[in-house]
């Protein structure tokens, strides 16, 4: 392992300490652990989002004319909000 010197505020010290003291490991473990999980949460360059996005592209027919001027007016009524 390589050793590594970070400052945490305040709030994220004593939050990390109760989650140590709750869990029963050590403040190490669980940074290593939340450092895993956001290197391994899928982050993509935009490319990859731009590429993702134009597969969906025109995929899709619309009957309505004013998707762009009332996007907010059906995405309500598709959510059931």
């Amino acid at each position: 392992m390589v050793r590594t010197q970070i400052q945490l505020t305040e709030e994220q010290s004593e939050k990390l300490r109760r989650l140590s003291l709750e869990k029963h490991e050590s403040v190490a473990s669980i940074i290593r652990k939340a450092v895993n999980l956001y290197l391994s949460s899928g982050q993509r360059d935009r490319s990859d989002l731009f590429r993702i996005a134009e597969t969906v592209l025109g995929k899709y027919e619309s009957l309505e004319t004013d998707i762009s001027l009332k996007h907010d007016r059906y995405l309500e009524k598709d959510l059931g909000s």
